[in-house]
């Protein structure tokens, strides 16, 4: 798979970022955070405009609590831990505004104060 090149986020003091809770990799501030009313395979999660850090698996359809979606699972780019997904489609209209959006599972992250 060749070296990996992590990015950094570079924040003010006192800000956090959400890391991979195995290997403390950098995937998120909270000024990409969309919304935290959502639920993923392990409980509560968030969705996030982007995330750094990830690579994505095979594409998929699943059936979920809001309807039929094509995804993809996003697996951290250091440890490659399945933390969520990334939403490539969605069928019903009211479900668009997730398509290019990604799902982080609370549980799998862990805040890191810089």
């Amino acid at each position: 798979m060749g070296i990996v090149y992590k990015k950094y986020f570079h924040v003010k003091s006192g800000e956090k970022i959400l890391v991979c809770q195995a290997c403390k990799t950098h995937f998120a501030t909270y000024d990409l955070l969309i919304s935290r009313e959502f639920h993923g395979q392990y409980g509560r999660a968030y969705l996030f405009s982007n995330v750094i850090n990830v690579y994505t698996g095979e594409t998929e359809d699943r059936s979920m609590r809001t309807g039929l979606h094509t995804v993809q699972d996003i697996h951290c780019a250091e440890c490659s831990t399945v933390v969520g997904w990334k939403y490539l489609v969605a069928y019903e209209q009211s479900q668009r505004y997730k398509e290019g959006r990604f799902i982080l599972e609370r549980t799998l992250l862990h805040q890191q104060q810089v």
